[in-house]
């Protein structure tokens, strides 16, 4: 695994848990975590249950006990060491967003299409997709239990930034981070809404707002040096997937008391599902086939052994949590890896995440004019 702060201490706990809860077809050996600082990255490899620790990406790939590359640095690598992770023949797990660029998200997705040829697998880390509550989304979509599609909302809220003497982290930065609330929340709402109505978004119209441009740089008193914010605090925008249905998203790092309230909502001719992150056990649904004395939405509790994942958890009724995606997220990409099969979300999907918030970003520089997604 190449860094080990926040995504690396969630996949870390992904891949420490799976073999203790599923069984596998496969064993994963936590060989090597990689940071720059070589006394933080082996005070890591300690607490995360790492073997080994390397301060150079490309010694960790170059180790021959090393076959996934595991990839939780800033969007500004992602390219970098996933090519030469797949060019050393190894799969590869990155977080999303795929890449900061469009260009970067293609090279990727066409060295993954060249490595596939060899047999390297590579999947994105929309952990999102794993939470039981949306996979059961997805099936319930996929089984025709809310007809055709009419719309999609999706809101990803936080609180984190709207403090102005917030220090100029990464995140706040166009060249490590490519954008803001936009590639960090947005691509997840991006994503969900794509899977779950099982259609890509054609088209859309944006705005997007910073509205703390200069933030006091890390490490400075106050009153100290101060640099400007090259990203988005926030974006609103509206879309048309392929298939005709509407979707509207709302992101945002300055939402004061949201804290990570991502929330969506399908409607269709036969009914509605709605998700709450921060009730993530609970999926509510609305059957339109009901008669009108009895309509209405009800909460499934999505703890039963027959829900997604759930087979290898606790009894009903005991819900999961935040980490369990990552769980998930490890399980799945195991079984692809035994089975020669292609994991989802792909670095194409990836791609196709990317091209949305390039369409978006194009818009909102353009007065909210509507723009084709590339494809």
């Amino acid at each position: 695994m190449v860094g080990y702060a926040f995504m690396g201490a969630a996949h870390s706990q992904g891949w420490r848990t799976v073999g203790r809860v599923f069984d596998l077809p496969l064993t994963p050996a936590m060989t090597a975590v990689c940071g720059r600082d070589a006394d933080a990255v082996r005070t890591a490899a300690g607490r995360l249950g790492w073997t080994a620790a390397e301060t150079d990406w490309r010694a960790l790939i170059a180790r021959s006990d090393v076959q996934l590359v595991d990839i939780c640095t800033p969007g500004e690598s992602h390219a970098e060491i996933a090519v030469a992770a797949l060019e050393a023949g190894k799969h590869v797990l990155c977080e999303k967003p795929l890449a900061n660029s469009v260009a970067e998200a293609e090279a990727m997705a066409e060295a993954a299409r060249r490595a596939r040829e060899s047999g390297q697998l590579t999947m994105v880390g929309f952990n999102y997709r794993r939470t039981p509550a949306l996979a059961l989304a997805r099936r319930m979509v996929g089984e025709g239990r809310l007809g055709e599609l009419r719309h999609v909302r999706v809101s990803y809220l936080q609180d984190w930034l709207v403090d102005p003497a917030f220090p100029l982290a990464w995140r706040l930065r166009r060249e490590a981070a490519g954008s803001g609330a936009l590639g960090d929340l947005g691509a997840h709402a991006v994503d969900i809404a794509q899977h779950l109505a099982g259609s890509p978004l054609a088209g859309v119209s944006a705005q997007t707002e910073t509205f703390v441009t200069e933030r006091p740089l890390p490490g400075e008193a106050p009153g100290g040096a101060r640099g400007p914010v090259t990203v988005d605090d926030a974006a609103v925008f509206n879309g048309r997937l392929a298939s005709g249905a509407l979707a509207s998203f709302e992101v945002s790092r300055v939402a004061a008391g949201r804290k990570n309230a991502l929330r969506v909502e399908v409607n269709g001719t036969l009914g509605s599902l709605e998700f709450d992150l921060e009730r993530l056990n609970e999926l509510h649904f609305h059957d339109h086939t009901d008669s009108a004395a009895e309509s209405g939405f009800r909460r499934i509790l999505v703890t039963e052994a027959e829900h997604p994942y759930l087979e290898a958890w606790w009894p009903p009724g005991h819900g999961l949590g935040y980490e369990h995606t990552f769980v998930h997220q490890a399980r799945d990409l195991l079984y692809a890896i035994a089975t020669g099969t292609d994991p989802e979300p792909s670095f194409a999907d990836g791609l196709q995440v990317q091209r949305v918030l390039a369409a978006v970003e194009e818009s909102a520089d353009k007065n909210s004019v509507w723009t084709a997604v590339a494809g």
